[in-house]
């Protein structure tokens, strides 16, 4: 059916970590081309993210609410990667519940309050403001579907450890498609770290519950990728359930969004142009991993004994870090590579890196946004997950769709730089077995895409709710 009546007003709230924003704008961005009126919740030091979208989309309006004050979060820090090393996301999270009130009267005062708010899964406190309000509780998930079923399927089941200790005991999810297990240690840290009656541990438990109990749920994935568990999903849920992924920028506009770095886009580029098809591996562990100083020398050393060209995206560490032995390339190792490797301080074009011809091989952790930059590019990928999400990831793409090699797998673990150096060397000679799932994406998004058809039928449903504020009526699509 056509949706008539006024455009329905949407207010975003995205997670301030950058794997999360970045989607959640992405989405901001295809929901105002297609007419919808859209506020985003954003705070201060924050603001400047939204530039590149603003600039597109001048008819998008900001509710900038302050930071709310919390004793584990230095004053100016608004961002997850700029938290402390002893400070975690379960920090950011209980801050950002002290929005409620502000945001519960700016609805009040509001002439025309939003129809619907579209939160990041971290934000499930959401869900009681919307339904205290009246209006639709949709969550966003930047995770994938199967990642996100195993959260769900954590908070809602709540599954009994045998020792908290051993570390090694497998947590099984028998109500997954599949059947998953993973060790304990590899589990979500934040559900390990669960303590019951803790203030805390309970305003995060009930934030996943609320996310569980939504309206509806739009995920970064698209079907041929994740189809049994975006159908999971919708079943234990019983909410909608929009698959519209890859939320991928161009690869120009990657590089509006940078932000230090050591070396330019063109810079990288122009390197990139001097090397053969296909011979490139780029190494980055995302916006929030940095490594031991161990993990460092060991990762450096293979790389330089694979003789392979390589780009590394290094992430700057902070003073923390550095007094912590964090984050410190290995002395003498950019001179001893000069020519066939590129480090990069700082962040790096990951896309317009990705996508260049050059480019056959990813080492990554595995975080869901990498995943789908790394299939959209068409390059193998070589993982090392790290925590959150990414062994959930990782099970998917190696023991399941098998694109994928584990090199390594940790937070901690320092790999053998003799074997990493000889996966890395053969890794740009083997088959690539990601193309057939590239091609799947760019049909997704293609028209009448999978993931085309999850946006407007997502489109469609706020259009009536704005009829159904509008006009009283209950319309079901």
């Amino acid at each position: 059916m056509t949706i008539l009546g006024n455009i329905a007003h949407i207010l975003v709230f995205p997670f301030p970590a950058q794997g999360h924003m970045i989607p959640l704008l992405d989405l901001s961005h295809q929901l105002a081309t297609h007419g919808l009126t859209i506020t985003i919740l954003i705070t201060p030091k924050n603001l400047p993210l939204l530039n590149p979208l603003l600039s597109k989309h001048p008819s998008i309006k900001t509710l900038v609410l302050p930071f709310p004050t919390h004793s584990s979060i230095p004053d100016g820090v608004e961002n997850c990667k700029d938290l402390p090393s002893n400070s975690s996301v379960v920090t950011m999270i209980h801050a950002l519940g002290e929005l409620y009130n502000p945001l519960l009267d700016w609805f009040h005062n509001h002439p025309s309050p939003p129809v619907a708010i579209i939160s990041d899964m971290f934000l499930g406190w959401t869900h009681k403001l919307a339904c205290e309000i009246g209006i639709r509780p949709i969550v966003f998930s930047p995770s994938g579907a199967l990642a996100l079923s195993v959260i769900f399927a954590l908070w809602r089941d709540m599954p009994r450890l045998n020792d908290v200790r051993d570390c090694n005991q497998l947590v099984k999810f028998p109500k997954i498609p599949n059947s998953p297990e993973y060790p304990l240690w590899q589990v979500s840290p934040m559900y390990r770290s669960f303590v019951e009656g803790d203030p805390i541990s309970e305003f995060i438990k009930d934030g996943f519950l609320g996310d569980i109990a939504s309206w509806g749920l739009v995920i970064n994935s698209f079907t041929e990728l994740e189809r049994v568990y975006l159908d999971h999903l919708a079943k234990q849920m019983d909410s909608r359930v929009w698959a519209v992924g890859p939320l991928l920028p161009s690869a120009k506009e990657t590089t509006e969004r940078g932000g230090s770095s050591s070396v330019s886009g063109d810079d990288v580029i122009s390197w990139l142009d001097t090397c053969q098809d296909q011979k490139v591996v780029y190494v980055c562990f995302g916006s929030q991993a940095v490594l031991t100083n161990g993990q460092m020398d060991k990762l450096a050393l293979g790389l330089e004994k694979s003789n392979v060209h390589f780009i590394w995206s290094v992430k700057a560490p902070t003073a923390e870090h550095v007094e912590g032995n964090y984050g410190s390339i290995p002395h003498g190792f950019e001179d001893r590579v000069a020519g066939r490797g590129l480090v990069i301080r700082g962040w790096a074009p990951q896309m317009l890196i990705l996508s260049h011809r050059a480019v056959g091989v990813f080492l990554t952790h595995c975080g869901w946004n990498s995943v789908l930059e790394g299939i959209a590019a068409g390059v193998a990928m070589l993982a090392w997950p790290m925590g959150a999400d990414q062994f959930v990831n990782v099970g998917l793409l190696v023991d399941e769709l098998k694109v994928a090699k584990l090199v390594c797998e940790g937070a901690k673990t320092v790999p053998d730089s003799t074997e990493l150096a000889r996966v890395v060397a053969e890794s740009v000679s083997s088959e690539n077995r990601v193309m057939e799932l590239r091609a799947e994406a760019i049909k997704a998004v293609e028209k009448s895409g999978t993931s085309v058809k999850d946006l407007e039928g997502l489109i469609k449903h706020l259009g009536g709710l704005e009829l159904e504020k509008e006009n009283n009526l209950i319309i079901k699509v």
